[in-house]
């Protein structure tokens, strides 16, 4: 079978084929496999080994057993798009109409492929930050703009406001931003989303935000640009059950923004997914509608297992950025002697038993450099396998 050399090009710069036209493998694919050939514990990939709520799972298996297992409405069932505007207006006062301004989709990663394929033409420009989550790249490349970054800079691991002032132009159709910020675990004040707000409406740009992370946050809440002054017009926002609930694989997303937005995302939608996960919509209803205390929990829970891998980190000799939120430390394996965590990264199974994933597999070759000693561990694990693993990194600095 030939493949027409303009698709090739197309996926080589989208990062999904090798030179030779081989299937590009994610560095998480390779972690996963290492971490499944030598019995490592795998803090590389960002998933839950414990299951969630059991008011949601429950309400699944119900979902299940009534017979709700064939296609749902295009937009979604009206239950999660009812859940979805009053979880919007509970915590944050943003209202959202369910049947004009929600969409849901095949998770996150469907909700960002709709709105950059539906939004970006030929040439337009998209910013985001660097390191960024590996599907922003590709997308952009797939829609055929042009992606330009924004570093976080290291110690504290913040975006230099000059440079994103530089980096946003008349040519910027999308400023797509990441927070809470995988990979780092970096949170963004304030000052940095007013910024970018004004430089939206200054340049005439679509504000897109990653928000999968809202309620994982560390001692800081959680601020969506949709919520400041003037952004709502111009902001899709994005989001998904699967890190909040520890439901991964059931891959509900969503999608809040404008009429006129949402019509464009839903327009590219329905030719990918078309729908999605009959079941898991009511029971992730079900979950945004819990009580404040359970959202409440799973950030102090999760916090303490930042910390205890955070401690296993430093007694093991890396040099550990705490997080804000997310389920990532970053850890800079320089003082380990290791100026190239990517090649840390392949011998830890076997000096440690442990896999992570090195920063500059987030970054433009260019740039990778600037990042190139650091690690990023996954703590969402439990704590037995976070004992385990901290007790087998105390051998590095052995």
């Amino acid at each position: 079978m030939t493949i027409s050399g303009s698709w090739q090009r197309t996926a080589r710069g989208a990062g999904l084929l090798t030179p030779d036209g081989r299937i590009a493998s994610t560095i998480f694919a390779e972690m996963s496999a290492l971490a499944n050939a030598t019995g490592a514990i795998n803090l590389g990939q960002g998933f839950p080994d414990e299951d969630g709520p059991q008011e949601v799972l429950d309400a699944a298996r119900r979902a299940i057993a009534d017979g709700v297992n064939q296609y749902p409405p295009g937009t979604g069932m009206p239950v999660l798009r009812e859940a979805i505007a009053a979880h919007q207006q509970r915590f944050y006062g943003i209202g959202a109409d369910p049947d004009r301004e929600v969409l849901v989709t095949a998770g996150a990663t469907e909700a960002l492929a709709a709105t950059i394929l539906a939004l970006v033409d030929d040439g337009d420009e998209v910013v985001t930050l660097e390191p960024f989550y590996d599907a922003y790249g590709g997308l952009i490349s797939l829609a055929r703009g042009v992606h330009k970054t924004v570093p976080l800079r290291r110690p504290d691991l913040q975006p230099d406001h000059d440079e994103l002032r530089a980096a946003v132009t008349d040519r910027t159709r999308i400023i797509l931003i990441n927070n809470p910020h995988n990979p780092t675990g970096t949170v963004l004040p304030l000052e940095t989303l007013e910024l970018i707000v004004e430089l939206a409406h200054e340049h005439d740009a679509i504000i897109v935000t990653d928000e999968v992370y809202e309620h994982l946050t560390f001692g800081v809440g959680h601020i969506p640009v949709a919520s400041l002054p003037g952004a709502r017009e111009r902001t899709v926002t994005i989001s998904s059950a699967g890190k909040t609930f520890s439901t991964t694989g059931w891959k509900i997303g969503w999608v809040v923004s404008t009429p006129e937005l949402v019509t464009a995302i839903l327009a590219v939608k329905q030719f990918l997914t078309y729908v999605n996960g009959a079941p898991f919509q009511p029971a992730v209803a079900v979950g945004l509608g819990l009580p404040d205390a359970f959202f409440e929990g799973i950030a102090s829970t999760l916090e303490a297992k930042r910390d205890l891998l955070s401690q296993g980190l430093v007694k093991a000799g890396f040099d550990v950025t705490i997080p804000r939120g997310t389920y990532f430390v970053v850890a800079d394996a320089a003082p380990l002697g290791y100026p190239d965590a990517a090649t840390l990264c392949r011998e830890l199974p076997a000096l440690a038993g442990v896999v992570g994933v090195p920063i500059s597999a987030f970054c433009h070759p260019e740039l990778a450099h600037e990042y190139a000693s650091l690690v990023r561990f996954a703590f969402c694990k439990k704590t037995d396998v976070l004992d385990r693993a901290a007790a087998q990194l105390s051998r590095l600095s052995r």
